[in-house]
């Protein structure tokens, strides 16, 4: 296979032309930064490392050819998205350029946080620096929960969604929030500030938020979200539709009744019918069931949730989304459904017993056995 036939790679985005981009535009703004110095350096042994290895290789290779004390290259830094080189529109991984530059203030800044955070608002645009602030949220609090609620009246959208994003208690990729996690007190004020915001960018992560102190503090963020419905505004219905998401899929009973779900559906279901009750790896389980509804019309959502053998021999259940409907009273409709069994990197299978089973507005309502074989 030719360089021109494979596909990118994430690294990829922090490869050799990015580190030109990167040395050209810092040079317009620090003194004395060599950028034909920088990109030797930063391009020796880069093939052999990963995305976030880059990262932290592009990291220390800056602060050797940073010969300033912070506070002076900070002010200089403020300066870059005005010359900043954003590379090709085509190319979607064009912004992780600006990743090791924005997360070195994380690395280098963290004894000097007012000068590091306002970085920090200046340098958002060209990459969210939703994982540079959490150190300072974990070592110098106070000043940076200040900030974030500021951030949160700011005209760029940017620095506003980065109060909301940098402060999820389990942000992926980034490190946990441990005092977020025990208490998310602190953070309703930042959400209330944000849960209209004009910005489907901003309020998306709003809901991502909720959605991750939902997994710790559920009692808490359904009570939040109870209150957001009794607005009536349309993005905080928005918003609270979308933070449920894992409360819904795990069956939470207490959630439907705001999402205008029946809290109790009364449905039947017909037995699963499996097109085969032995699959290889590769394979795909088909399946159907019939569910009809009761003597009232209902809102419900239908889900579908295989029980995946394990390598500890026992059951593990995921909850995938099938569909919402509003079922007319004694209506029936036909679920059916496949799921593959071809190898993928999140999932490894192990053969064995499995099952498949039909849920109801987070009640199951029918199960199958199946059987997954080498």
């Amino acid at each position: 296979m030719s360089d021109a036939d494979k596909s990118p790679l994430m690294k990829d985005g922090l490869g050799p032309q990015a580190i030109k981009r990167i040395g050209s535009s810092i040079a317009l703004v620090v003194p004395g930064f060599n950028a034909r110095a920088f990109q030797k350096d930063a391009e020796r042994g880069l093939d052999e490392l990963e995305l976030k290895a880059r990262v932290h290789h592009l990291i220390a290779v800056l602060h050797r050819h940073y010969d300033l004390p912070f506070k002076k290259l900070s002010k200089y830094l403020q300066d870059l998205p005005s010359v900043w080189d954003r590379g090709s529109a085509a190319d979607n991984k064009a912004g992780f350029a600006a990743w090791p530059l924005i997360d070195y203030i994380a690395a280098h800044g963290l004894q000097h946080p007012k000068e590091a955070l306002q970085t920090l608002e200046k340098l958002t645009p060209l990459f969210s620096a939703e994982f540079a602030v959490r150190p300072f949220i974990q070592q110098h609090t106070d000043i940076t929960y200040a900030k974030l609620l500021e951030w949160c009246e700011h005209d760029s959208e940017h620095v506003r969604r980065l109060a909301s994003e940098g402060s999820r208690p389990r942000l992926p990729w980034g490190m946990r929030l441990p005092q977020f996690i025990k208490d998310p007190e602190p953070l309703a004020a930042i959400l209330e500030k944000l849960k209209v915001d004009e910005s489907l960018y901003v309020r998306r992560s709003v809901a991502n938020n909720l959605n991750d102190i939902s997994k710790d503090n559920a009692d808490w963020m359904i009570k939040l979200c109870g209150n957001w419905l009794g607005d009536a505004h349309q993005h905080s219905d928005w918003i609270v539709k979308h933070a449920l998401r894992s409360l819904v899929k795990a069956g939470d009973m207490r959630v439907f009744p705001l999402l205008g779900y029946a809290a109790t559906p009364e449905v039947t279901a017909s037995e699963i019918k499996l097109y085969k009750k032995r699959i290889s790896m590769g394979d795909a389980i088909s399946f159907s069931c019939v569910i009809t509804a009761g003597e009232q019309t209902q809102n419900l959502v239908v889900d579908y949730v295989v029980y995946f053998m394990k390598a500890n021999g026992k059951l593990a259940p995921k909850v995938f989304k099938l569909k919402n409907m509003m079922l007319g009273a004694n209506e029936s409709v036909v679920i059916a459904k496949s799921y593959s069994f071809k190898p993928i990197t999140t999932r490894r299978y192990y053969a064995g017993a499995h099952q498949v089973a039909i849920q109801v507005n987070g009640k199951e309502v029918a199960n199958a056995d199946f059987k997954l074989v080498d």
